[in-house]
């Protein structure tokens, strides 16, 4: 695996901060109906994305995920303004406003969204893998998912086919402790997401996810499992989220001291201590990264405030085939 060091810490801090502060203003906005629909924050899991990126080859490992995914985009090179205006609905989106916060995708970042269905993208992680098996490609797909939608029947479809397959694919779940507001418990008898992979011979395991670096010690083993041609690997990374299922999500069903405890071991603020106790940084660096980072989302929110929205025509441009239909109220 990659070095970790002072400037991976220092990274980790920047970023997971950013990741964090983000979306803080988000919901900020949502409230405001500067965004609209469903909204999906990831507050308390950004050590996940950070710990991937820092075994990934960006150079050509895909990532795919469901509908929490604002900040995985932005950790694969995507601008974050052009995020901010997508949930705006701005045409200055890496959608052109059409995909809003559910569906943030770029190809030429490959990262192949932001699903809305619940475990819709599991068989299509999986397809990027054949795709790559196929032509050679030497690629990864990591291919998240969350506790729910390991309930999924797509789920045990796919298992089945990766690992026939030896397909280069990771599968991981992102066990938050709720799918919606139900615990994993009332779900299974088992509460251990992890054992599903024991039913097909499928590496697998936990994983302590609100540390970056046991995140990415487990995904570099499973990378490099997949690379070499040996398959697909299956963990369940460990994880919590600060804020409700979605925005409407009145959270009655956990506890303020339960959110509290593992605020405790927030990943942000582990971080944070080993740059403070090693001396990689000092209080004033520290305070110029936050002012950074503040600075940037400051940046993001004008973007997205100051762009259009998309034209009518937009939403026909991206569904129809360029063609003259009379039965339709715009011209194509």
């Amino acid at each position: 695996m990659k070095k970790i060091t002072k400037a991976t810490y220092l990274k980790w801090y920047e970023d997971m901060l950013f990741w964090r502060k983000f979306e803080d203003k988000l919901a900020q906005v949502y409230i405001q109906q500067k965004v609209r629909g469903f909204l999906h924050l990831y507050n308390g899991q950004e050590a996940i994305l950070a710990g991937a990126l820092h075994v990934m080859d960006l150079s050509k490992d895909k990532m795919i995920t469901a509908y929490r995914n604002h900040v995985q985009p932005i950790g694969m090179g995507v601008d974050p303004r052009k995020v901010m205006a997508e949930l705006y609905g701005k045409k200055t989106g890496t959608s052109q406003g059409m995909g809003g916060s559910m569906h943030i995708f770029s190809k030429e970042h490959r990262f192949y969204g932001g699903h809305g269905i619940v475990g819709g993208q599991i068989p299509l992680g999986a397809g990027l893998a054949f795709a790559d098996k196929y032509f050679k490609r030497d690629a990864v797909t990591l291919t998240f998912l969350g506790d729910g939608a390991a309930r999924q029947g797509s789920l045990h479809e796919t298992f089945t086919m990766a690992v026939k397959w030896n397909l280069p694919v990771v599968f991981c779940v992102e066990n938050n402790g709720y799918a919606m507001g139900t615990s994993v418990a009332r779900t299974s008898k088992s509460t251990e997401i992890w054992k599903l992979g024991l039913g097909y011979d499928m590496p697998c395991g936990p994983v302590d996810a609100m540390n970056p670096e046991k995140v990415a010690e487990a995904l570099d083993e499973a990378i490099k499992r997949a690379r070499k041609g040996e398959g697909p690997t299956f963990l369940e990374l460990k994880t919590y989220r600060y804020r409700g299922h979605s925005m409407s999500d009145a959270q009655q069903y956990r506890t303020k001291d339960e959110v509290a405890e593992y605020q405790k071991i927030d990943p942000i603020s582990q971080v944070k201590d080993i740059i403070k106790k090693n001396k990689y940084a000092t209080d004033k660096e520290i305070k110029e990264i936050d002012k950074k980072v503040k600075d940037l989302v400051s940046e993001c929110e004008k973007f997205a405030d100051e762009s259009d929205y998309p034209e009518v025509q937009t939403m026909y441009d991206v569904v129809y085939e360029q063609k003259d239909y009379p039965f339709l109220p715009h011209k194509l």
